[in-house]
């Protein structure tokens, strides 16, 4: 975003200090905790981007408030969301599948704990109920390993692997033996099944990105 838009100052925040050393010089980046209260003045962002947050945000309709104020009037918020859930449309993916199993065991973590997984009607409920006008929804397919022929689809699903790579494991262990009651051998062992089930090209799985976009009304005083 920098990089394209070279007259505008970009700042992206996250918990934890992991972002690059090498940006351009209109990026920067600050520790913060978004659940808390915004430091940013009332009218100050033109865009704000939040992206898979769905299983980190206890109260949405705070954030959404405070992202409200922040904006200027006429600017856009958008909220991307990759669901756990897999699908299949070809029966290549078994019950037993360690992938299926895995992010099974995810969607029922996160539905104890009160933060389920990502839908379309949530993320626009959101933005509207905060104030944003122009609320538009979008979904798409986004395949998960090595199968996909086309050559976009199979760029995206390699991608997708590259992450489950470290992510499974990063993501996993937490709430399989915190929430779920896993012993730590068995979370290991599902976390390294899922893995293998990904680079497995002859089970053709997918899950849904989701694209929720409002604009604060002009009108706003």
């Amino acid at each position: 975003m920098a990089d394209k838009f070279p007259m505008a100052n970009v700042l992206g925040i996250d918990l934890s200090p992991i972002q690059p050393k090498w940006v351009p010089p209109n990026c920067s980046f600050e520790v913060d905790d978004t659940e808390k209260e915004w430091t940013h003045s009332v009218n100050y962002f033109d865009f704000i981007h939040i992206r898979n947050l769905a299983q980190s945000i206890s109260d949405w309709p705070r954030l959404m408030s405070q992202a409200y104020l922040a904006m200027v009037p006429g600017g856009y918020v958008e909220l991307v969301e990759s669901t756990p859930p897999l699908y299949c449309d070809d029966g290549s993916m078994k019950n037993d599948d360690g992938n299926k199993i895995y992010c099974d065991r995810l969607v029922e973590s996160l539905e104890r704990i009160g933060r389920p997984v990502a839908r379309l009607s949530a993320m626009m409920r959101y933005l509207e109920d905060a104030g944003f006008v122009d609320v538009e929804v979008f979904k798409y397919k986004q395949p998960v390993g090595l199968w996909p022929k086309e050559k976009r689809l199979k760029r995206i699903g390699a991608m997708c692997l590259l992450s489950c790579e470290t992510g499974y494991e990063a993501y996993g262990m937490a709430f399989l033996t915190r929430i779920l009651g896993m012993e730590n051998e068995d979370a290991l062992k599902l976390c390294k099944d899922a893995l293998e089930a990904v680079r497995n090209k002859r089970v053709h799985v997918y899950g849904y990105m989701y694209v929720a976009y409002g604009r604060k009304p002009e009108e706003y005083y």
